[in-house]
């Protein structure tokens, strides 16, 4: 690891940058995939992931990252997980490729919305609506 940050000490503005601009790609793709989502964030938030405040409609980030999971097959890291304080909010990784968040959003495009998921669950339960 020591071997590393000296090289990184190492290189030129050009190579920050470029990695900055990888980052600020995959921020925007993260970005528009919470607003999918329908989460609240501060665009300003710097570092490998981003936070974003859950909509009130769901009890903690783990409903919310459930129902993602089920519905589109995409795992979203609900904040509970780092303690108390994180409990209405969700963390997307920025470590993943732009690709890969991008498929991320397609799946969750793809994947019935909350009331549609609710509505299917109940014919499989044999409810009645």
């Amino acid at each position: 690891v020591q071997l590393a940050a000296a090289k990184a000490l190492s290189l030129g503005a050009d190579w920050y940058e470029s990695v900055n601009a990888v980052y600020r790609k995959r921020r925007e793709k993260a970005f528009n995939l919470l607003d999918l989502i329908e989460c609240t964030y501060e665009k300003g938030q710097a570092g490998m992931f981003v936070w974003a405040r859950i909509p009130d409609r769901y009890t903690d980030g783990y409903v919310l990252s459930d129902e993602i999971l089920q519905g589109a097959n995409v795992f979203i890291t609900p904040g509970g997980i780092f303690g108390t304080a994180g409990e209405k909010y969700v963390r997307v990784s920025l470590c993943a490729k732009e690709e890969k968040i991008e498929e991320a959003i397609e799946r969750i495009k793809a994947s019935p919305n909350p009331s549609e998921r609710g509505a299917l669950e109940a014919l499989k339960n044999n409810n009645t609506l």
